[in-house]
């Protein structure tokens, strides 16, 4: 038995590297150890401690065991059901984690309404309340309350929390004002690290964060009195690096002007949230924000971030891919206005209600009807721009919409390095995907998707779309280590199920 369990673990653990695209030597330098000895673990001929799983689960990024339960959550799939009815969209996961970030702005008691129950949430409040913030879920655990201590203790950070979130790097907007020096971990184990610190910096160095990395770590120096005597110009029109910018312009005791801004439907949120803060944000939804700083932020704010446009991508791809009838309700219109204009070249049969306001206010929400719909692929190839722009997290969800329809679909994901890549594990499933680089796909459909067992990738929005593959694929699938869809998505396999999938969540370790 005892056998058993070590070959099934070594399985896990050479999925999990093959998919972080590492060899058997990269693992083991991060380990500090042999790839002799990682080739034993991989093939189940070595005894390995809880421990030693952790840290490779650390290394890959993704969680091999999880200490505490009985082990790595998986989904087990009955396909080829339709679904029915009525399912509502989740609030923003991206905009709750830049209000979590936000709140160490505010002096004040903040309480975010609704907030998004997902493991990304959980690991900033981790680090929330290590460094001294109060956090609390109110009225029956739907909301949450963040109270901030006078001095934040950085020394106490749980540094393993902040490691397991690429959002702890928006935590450099709000302390640049609260201290001269502090140190952060590497964000998300520092996958992103090279590629996206630099906008960051140029933005931030602007109100005189100098930052060195050493070791894993950041280590952040503020110079005074120095303040952007002329427009920030954002090198990246990057969600994150918008929010850093207006995170350290909120606080900063005069006008900053942003150019070349992101004005996507999470940064909408956060100036929103700015302007209950008492920060005037001019501009908001377009490329270039002026921001009315104030030096010191002590108020109450009730503050309901939006709904999540991604989350409606996927629920609407669910039907797409099942041939089913369902209505998808408070859609944020304005955010996936694109992708609607693309599904309808596509032949999509849908309607869509009047519109009516969001819980903030502001942005615009409809209920979505979609039906069983016989599709053709598009003229053009899909490919993702800045908003107004097809959403770039929505492109994963075209793989699958494309397999069903008829025709050959040119998928470019510009943005991401790896990101296409994982889209070719639909072909387990029947797909018919080619990788023709590392950012373009030939999808050739309609699909006749079939049944398989498989890991989940490591990567959040090709992971559903696995997931969704599934649900269409007649007989029984599983899909392994699940950690990566609970990042980003609250009780997914639950809400499904409340409208006619049949999914199973499960443990075998």
């Amino acid at each position: 038995m005892a056998d058993d369990y070590l070959v099934r673990i070594g399985k896990l653990i050479r999925d999990a590297r093959q998919h972080r695209g590492w060899t058997q030597s990269q693992l083991a330098d991060a380990l500090g150890t042999s790839q002799s000895a990682v080739n034993r673990i991989e093939r189940g001929n070595q005894n390995i401690s809880l421990e030693m799983i952790a840290r490779i689960g650390e290394a890959l990024d993704s969680e091999i065991v999880s200490l505490g339960y009985a082990g790595p959550m998986h989904l087990r799939v009955v396909g080829g059901r339709r679904l029915s009815g009525a399912i509502d969209v989740k609030t923003s996961k991206n905009a709750c984690v830049a209000l979590l970030c936000a709140s160490l702005l505010n002096k004040g008691r903040t309480v975010l309404r609704r907030v998004a129950r997902i493991e990304e949430v959980y690991r900033l409040l981790e680090v929330l309340g290590s460094i001294g913030v109060r956090t609390r879920w109110i009225n029956d655990g739907v909301d949450l309350e963040l109270i901030p201590p006078a001095r934040l203790d950085m020394e106490a950070m749980d540094a393993d929390a902040a490691r397991r979130t690429r959002s702890i790097i928006m935590f450099l907007g709000p302390l640049l004002h609260r201290m001269e020096t502090f140190r952060l971990p590497y964000a998300g184990g520092c996958d992103l690290g090279t590629r996206t610190i630099e906008p960051h910096m140029i933005a931030l160095r602007r109100f005189g964060l100098d930052i060195t990395a050493t070791e894993g770590i950041y280590h952040a120096k503020v110079a005074p009195g120095i303040s952007p005597d002329r427009p920030i110009v954002l090198t990246e029109r990057g969600d994150t690096v918008t929010e850093n910018a207006l995170l350290a312009a909120a606080r900063h005791d005069g006008v900053t002007v942003i150019r070349n801004a992101s004005s996507n439907y999470m940064v909408q949120d956060l100036c929103f949230f700015l302007e209950a803060l008492g920060v005037r944000v001019d501009g908001v939804g377009t490329t270039t924000l002026t921001v009315h700083g104030v030096p010191s932020i002590d108020v109450d704010v009730d503050y309901s971030p939006s709904e999540d446009p991604v989350e409606a991508m996927s629920l609407l791809a669910a039907a797409v891919v099942t041939e089913s009838e369902l209505t998808i309700r408070r859609v944020p219109i304005e955010f996936m206005e694109i992708e609607l204009a693309v599904l309808e070249e596509m032949g999509l049969d849908h309607d869509r209600s009047a519109e009516y306001t969001a819980d903030n206010g502001r942005t615009r929400l409809v209920d979505l009807t979609v039906r069983p719909s016989k599709l053709e692929a598009p003229i053009d190839k899909i490919h993702p721009m800045p908003f107004p722009g097809l959403n770039i997290d929505n492109v994963p969800f075209f793989a699958a919409i494309a397999a069903v329809a008829q025709g050959q679909t040119l998928i470019h994901d510009w943005v991401y390095d790896n990101r296409a890549i994982y889209l070719t594990d639909l072909n387990r499933l029947g797909g018919r995907l080619q990788l023709l680089d590392p950012h373009r796909v030939l999808v050739e459909g309609p699909t006749r998707w079939r049944a398989a067992e498989m890991m989940c990738p490591p990567a959040l929005r090709p992971a559903v779309v696995v997931l969704l593959a599934m649900m269409a694929a007649e007989g029984t699938s599983v899909l392994r280590n699940v950690y990566v869809i609970n990042r980003g998505y609250e009780e997914l396999a639950e809400r499904l199920n409340s409208v006619g999938a049949q999914i199973e969540i499960f443990r075998d370790i």
